[in-house]
């Protein structure tokens, strides 16, 4: 007589549990995508287009040192400039006697720096549009990492498994799929690098 292993149904239902971990794991890379896209929007373009342009006189600047324990006997040190003065609208209408702001150097009193009020106590220099264009830049292609990975684990049904089952994925996806894939995230890479630079020099 025949004997039946229970093991039978247990390894028969594993490899469509992956494909079910993977395409949910490829849903949310696609959800977490589409917040950095909309990040990027409100981060960079919006901000600049909804912010108040103006002109901060310097009072002061200083430097604020922060430590960051590490796994040695030493510490890492960081500084952010600070400079803290008048901030005046360029329409006269915002008016603001003790404004501050992160700086790129440590300015002499009664310089005058061209910045931009972002909230209601928060101000920015004033990198102009291809600075702020350049800072969603960098959101919108970092986003096409995730993006590009949510597409072939949603696509396929890919869970992370053995050599086997990325043989399979491969397969499964196509090479239309697969390169699509690639290029998204070279091109991902690179636009990211490419808008740091450019936020960094602006």
């Amino acid at each position: 007589m025949a004997q039946v292993h229970g093991n039978a149904a247990t390894n028969a239902a594993a490899p469509g549990e992956r494909t079910g971990l993977g395409r949910l794991i490829g849903a949310g890379l696609l959800l977490v995508g589409l917040v950095l896209l909309a990040l990027g929007a409100y981060l960079g373009p919006y901000t600049y287009a909804t912010s108040t342009p103006g002109k901060l006189t310097v009072q002061t600047c200083t430097v604020d040192y922060k430590y960051r324990s590490t796994a040695s006997s030493s510490r890492k040190r960081t500084k952010t400039r600070w400079c803290y003065g008048t901030f005046t609208a360029d329409d006269g209408i915002v008016k603001d006697l003790n404004a501050e702001l992160k700086s790129d150097a440590l300015y002499q009193r009664g310089h005058v720096l061209e910045a931009r009020k972002t909230g209601d106590t928060s101000y920015e220099l004033d990198s102009g549009w291809v600075g702020a264009v350049a800072v969603g830049c960098a959101w919108w292609f970092g986003a096409l990492v995730p993006l590009a990975l949510g597409l072939f684990f949603t696509a396929t049904g890919f869970a992370f498994g053995g050599a086997s089952d990325v043989h399979r994925s491969g397969q499964a996806a196509g090479q239309g799929l697969l390169r699509t894939v690639y290029v998204l995230i070279v091109a991902g890479v690179i636009g990211f690098a490419v808008s740091m630079l450019v936020v960094f020099f602006t």
